[in-house]
């Protein structure tokens, strides 16, 4: 199935949640949000959120510093 990811298309398995997602893409959880077509989806929700065809995806980086 095909998504959007930070606004790049990409094509994924059927079924696979964010934090499968995050997995498969090789990123840390910790200091990232993600934003599932422009909700942002809590940490503890990430396991059963499923992503679906045609999805908008973005993952945000926390950058701290000043």
């Amino acid at each position: 199935m095909q998504i959007k990811i930070n606004g790049d298309k990409r094509q994924v398995r059927d079924r696979i949640s964010i934090s499968e997602l995050l997995e498969e893409l090789n990123i840390e959880r910790q200091g990232i949000a993600v934003e599932q077509n422009k909700v942002v989806i809590p940490k503890s929700e990430h396991n059963e959120k499923i992503i679906s065809e045609g999805d908008v995806i973005e993952i945000i980086q926390m950058v701290g510093g000043g």
